[in-house]
């Protein structure tokens, strides 16, 4: 059957772009669909159809569907490193300071408003027991405590920020912040976790 106008002019764009372009569309949209249905329930089918090219187009430039998902992955933790690092490259950073910790918990806070890569961080976490991405999932922790130990804090200071950045994650994967009517103690839980990053999480009214 003879494709259709519409199915042929939203394709047309992706022809248009250069291997770079197409490259980059294909991993927001496998980041949007694997967002939604995790590694297990996303095929490649899907993402294909999510980015408006064909299936065997995305096999070929990424392999695998476990191939496309380590690299969205990778993706989405360089992001949270990328953010950390940039906080940290002028030096200045006091373990002992207040102000400074906030800067470095800032820098995360400012990326939760795009929560498909954080989604799919979490979806990484629970699809551990596959074993690529289970090391994936590894490398990302280790990576993370690298950066923030490097403030020169303790392990512990470490492990207390990144448990604090993880509790965000649980709530935002949960839509607690779009569900604060349904019990105090998740609107405190909720407001007490991210605190002014409310701001950033909460849907527009």
């Amino acid at each position: 059957m003879a494709p259709t106008k519409s199915a042929e002019a939203a394709a047309a764009p992706v022809t248009r772009m250069g291997a770079g372009e197409r490259r980059e569309l294909v991993l927001e949209a496998a980041t949007r669909a694997f967002a939604r249905t995790g590694f297990a329930g996303t095929s490649t089918d899907a993402v294909a159809r999510e980015a408006g090219v064909s299936q065997p187009y995305v096999v070929r430039i990424f392999g695998t569907k476990l191939d496309l998902f380590l690299e969205v992955y990778r993706r989405a933790v360089g992001k949270i490193a990328a953010a950390f690092r940039a906080v940290l490259d002028d030096g200045q950073f006091d373990p002992d300071s207040e102000d400074d910790w906030t800067r470095l918990g800032n820098a995360y806070t400012d990326l939760l408003a795009d929560r498909d890569f954080l989604l799919v961080m979490m979806h990484g976490f629970s699809a551990g027991s596959v074993p690529e991405i289970g090391a994936a999932a590894r490398g990302c922790m280790s990576e993370i405590f690298t950066i923030v130990t490097s403030t020169g804090c303790s392990a512990e200071a470490a492990r207390d920020f990144i448990a604090q950045g993880m509790l965000m994650n649980i709530m935002l994967a949960m839509g607690a912040a779009e569900h604060l009517d349904e019990s105090p103690a998740l609107a405190a839980l909720t407001e007490c976790a991210f605190g002014e990053a409310m701001a950033v999480v909460s849907p527009p009214r």
